[in-house]
């Protein structure tokens, strides 16, 4: 038995990249900013602030809810499991991209709060 499972609270970098495609199905691109805050050690030695980009990947309903709600700097929970893909770049050279598909999206921002999942409808 395996277990591909993600959970991310974190920041929208930028606005969702959101297309539609063939037989009216959405999907939105965002990222989402995760910090471990600094912090000293008791030998005194001091860890940095650490940010982590995630590359988030929703589908059908959740794209549509990004679309409209989602904003750059809003908080979000995120739950969902991670997939990477390969590539090859335009000089030969193979690329990885890690991605993380969202299940369910929580909305944390005071501005709209609320949660998604998958395909579900939104009451507004």
């Amino acid at each position: 038995m395996s277990v591909n499972k993600v959970i991310l609270i974190g920041n929208v970098g930028k606005e969702p990249d959101v297309r539609h495609l063939d037989r009216n199905v959405t999907v939105a691109n965002m990222v989402l900013a995760t910090t471990e805050r600094a912090y000293t050690l008791q030998n005194g030695t001091q860890v940095p602030e650490r940010t982590e980009w995630h590359n988030i990947v929703l589908w059908g309903g959740l794209a549509d809810v990004a679309e409209k709600y989602v904003h750059k700097g809003d908080r979000l929970y995120i739950e969902g499991k991670i997939r990477t893909n390969t590539y090859e770049d335009q000089n030969g050279i193979r690329r990885y991209r890690t991605e993380i598909l969202a299940e369910t999206m929580e909305m944390l921002s005071s501005r709209v709060q609320g949660a998604v999942q998958g395909d579900a409808p939104v009451n507004s």
